[in-house]
């Protein structure tokens, strides 16, 4: 959500924003927030003119009560009473009239970053730069699901039966290695000073609509019923929730924070579900990264974050690449924010597995998150990050990592979490 001081004194830049976003639907909410905005401001200063008349009338009663003239003060204690009615009436029109201002602030995406490529949506993402060679063996690569068959790491079947489309078991050797990843990535955050958090795996709803807005609320999460609670998408989430209403001490920043929490996302829309494999699923587990620092260092953390998870999947022996998001595939409170990539071999083309972002005070004016700084308190500045999500790390692992003699090379850096295994090998080949 942007600063409605933005709209009152240069609304044409917030228009212009819009349609950098290609949501012209949305350009009329900016005049009807001026609109709403002038009208409360007048009912404001009729209160406030209200209120000063009270104290003016007020005072004037007990004087005349001090001389005697109770009739007189009678009359003015009518009048102080018909003004306290008009000025209940006067409130209870700004609360509307703030919510009215509210609903429709909370749609107006947030500024974008000026370096952010002009786009209408995904197709127009521009790739920035790649890491490792993205190379196609000699031999043939199977699809992933085949792949985690032969050793007997996947079972849908069973949990179609307990669970129904979209969710998964994981056995053996595979499950070992979707904990191994998680648990170096975790490792390898903590290792640059990430303090580690396991946080909350269900949020109230207003946090949810503290971190995203209404439509990925709607389109992403599952809510409890019967109770004000939703699963956790992510646990950003949560990460970011925890911080509600605090003040913030500016010598504490910035804090920086990798936490490890299930997931669990509708996945409803075109793109649908994946019948066999596990890359559209309703449930997985991800180690991710945030940070709440001062405006300022937003840019250079945003710069870092990315690169962390771009030197964890080459570790993991995996080739990506950056690409960064262009406006019209910006979530709306996103400044800015690029998706790192995994090359996969089998179909010769990138696929994500990594999202970072940096929103600017976009969450922290939703949810009150202040800085206690010098000349008085300020917004923080939140960002998140992917370090790995499994299952799609899983994908790009096994296919990156597949010799032709059906084994998987296990990374150097993957080693001490499989108990000292370079290689996992068939069961059923």
């Amino acid at each position: 959500m942007i600063d409605i001081n933005l709209i009152r004194t240069n609304p044409e830049l917030v228009k212009e924003n819009i349609k950098k976003k290609f949501q012209d639907e949305k350009l009329v909410l900016v005049d009807e927030v001026l609109d709403l905005d002038k009208k409360n401001r007048e009912l404001k200063q009729m209160g406030d003119d209200l209120r000063a008349a009270r104290k003016t009338l007020s005072a004037q009663v007990g004087m005349l009560m001090k001389e005697k003239k109770f009739d007189e003060a009678e009359m003015i204690k009518e009048q102080v009473k018909l003004d306290a009615e008009h000025l209940v009436k006067i409130e209870e029109e700004q609360a509307k009239l703030d919510e009215e201002v509210k609903k429709r602030m909370m749609v107006i995406p947030n500024i974008i970053d000026a370096s952010v490529p002009i786009g209408r949506d995904d197709s127009e993402n521009v790739e920035l730069k790649r890491f490792g060679e993205a190379k196609v063996p000699d031999y043939e690569i199977p699809y992933h699901a085949d792949i985690i068959a032969t050793f007997n790491g996947l079972d849908k079947e069973s949990a179609g039966r307990t669970s129904g489309n979209g969710f998964y078991y994981l056995m053996g050797d595979i499950a070992r290695l979707h904990e191994a990843m998680i648990a170096y990535g975790r490792d390898y955050m903590i290792n640059q000073g990430f303090t580690y958090v396991i946080p909350p795996f269900m949020i109230r709803s207003d946090v949810v609509t503290g971190v995203m807005s209404f439509a990925e609320m709607e389109a992403l999460m599952y809510k409890i019923d019967g109770e004000d609670l939703y699963l956790i998408g992510t646990s950003e989430h949560s990460m970011i929730g925890r911080f509600k209403e605090q003040i913030i001490k500016e010598e504490e920043l910035p804090i920086t924070m990798t936490s490890y929490s299930p997931c669990f996302r509708k996945e409803g829309g075109a793109h649908g579900l994946e019948e066999r494999g596990l890359y559209r699923v309703h449930q997985f587990e991800k180690q991710e990264m945030i940070v709440i620092c001062k405006p300022e260092d937003s840019m250079s953390w945003y710069e870092k974050m990315w690169q962390y998870t771009v030197d964890i999947f080459r570790n993991l022996n995996i080739p990506v690449r950056q690409l960064e998001c262009c406006s019209g595939d910006l979530a709306d409170l996103k400044v800015k924010s690029c998706d790192v990539e995994a090359w996969s071999p089998r179909q010769q083309k990138f696929f994500e597995v990594g999202s970072c972002s940096t929103l600017g005070d976009a969450q922290a004016r939703r949810l009150g998150i202040r800085i206690k700084g010098e000349n008085g308190n300020y917004l923080a500045h939140t960002l998140n990050n992917t370090v790995l999500a499994s299952p799609r790390a899983i994908i790009a692992f096994v296919e990156n990592n597949y010799n032709q003699d059906g084994t998987l090379t296990i990374p150097e850096a993957l080693r001490p979490y499989m108990g000292g295994m370079e290689k996992i090998c068939p069961k059923n080949k």
